[in-house]
């Protein structure tokens, strides 16, 4: 059964959607990220114009983030003071973004640019997760590495600026936490994308904080940053199909429970192994999108 999509002008299998969603929704409970990066460079496969599909992801980023940022919040494990600061710096980085996005689609070269950066995205997330993941299995085998103690001070303990947090129980500047809110924020506006695979490390190991605060910061930071470009998107460049975001929300929600469920069955050393091939293909497969002629793309969907 094929529904239209308004903005998107094209008919798609509506269980395709709902099985992309729960893909993606998957995915995001058994690696606690919100697939953003996985879930924009499918629709393009299945023929979701990039301008729409970067959208309607950011869209769908917003409803999973809500129900994660309710979970954190009983937990109290968000520091608000911390998320303000790092919200500061994603909304100036969203309205930037959706400014250059508005740009690149009006002079036509957005799709060319947004394949481009994800192909350079997933590759560099990629090699960095996989490396990462395969030096944590290799620690575990040897008990005197996880005896070694973790670097706690930086170069970036030394700036200026400095505020309290006491809820991360932090005292540093806040320079470093806007400029990575900034980043994540012109992240997704132009690729539709969360930005927890950068934000959650770099708020870890560049700034020291507990991981089980920076999640639930980081969700609350998602929240309002996507929902924000997700309005910029409406106003600016008219690329979010409403239906597009429903469907696939509605998917997410079914496959995050799943998620969930099967990750508390597998190792987090093997799972972070195991997405960091998943994005590896995908930014392959959009590579190969990218070099192909329009006759040898033809011909590789017939061989397949």
């Amino acid at each position: 059964m094929s529904i239209y999509l308004p903005v998107a002008e094209v008919s798609v299998s509506i269980l395709m959607l709902l099985g992309i969603g729960g893909m993606v929704g998957l995915l995001s409970g058994l690696f606690g990220v919100g697939g953003g990066f996985i879930l924009t460079p499918i629709l393009f496969f299945i023929g979701i114009p990039p301008a729409v599909a970067v959208a309607s992801a950011a869209n769908q980023i917003v409803g999973s983030s809500f129900s994660a940022f309710l979970a954190h919040l009983k937990r109290k494990t968000v520091d608000f003071k911390m998320g303000g600061v790092l919200l500061a710096g994603g909304l100036v980085g969203s309205a930037f973004g959706v400014q250059l996005f508005t740009m690149l689609t009006r002079a036509g070269q957005i799709e060319l640019f947004v394949s481009l950066a994800y192909v350079v995205l997933l590759g560099s997330i990629g090699g960095l997760m996989l490396y990462e993941s395969v030096g944590a299995l290799r620690r575990q085998k040897n008990s005197n590495a996880l005896l070694q103690p973790r670097k706690r001070h930086s170069w970036v303990h030394g700036l200026p600026l400095k505020m309290r947090f006491r809820t991360s129980h932090l005292y540093v500047s806040a320079i470093p936490p806007f400029v990575i809110g900034l980043i994540v924020g012109v992240l997704a506006a132009i690729l539709g994308v969360g930005g927890g695979f950068i934000m959650v490390p770099a708020m870890i190991y560049l700034i020291g904080m507990p991981t089980k605060v920076v999640i639930g910061t980081s969700v609350f930071q998602f929240l309002f940053v996507t929902g924000f470009t997700t309005v910029m998107h409406a106003w600016q460049s008219q690329t979010v199909d409403v239906l597009l975001a429903l469907i696939l929300l509605i998917g997410g929600v079914i496959g995050a429970q799943v998620g969930v469920s099967l990750a508390t069955r597998l190792r987090a050393e093997q799972l972070r192994v195991l997405l960091a091939l998943l994005v590896l293909v995908v930014g392959f497969q959009l590579f190969l999108e990218l070099v192909l002629q329009p006759d040898e793309r033809y011909s590789l969907s017939v061989a397949r």
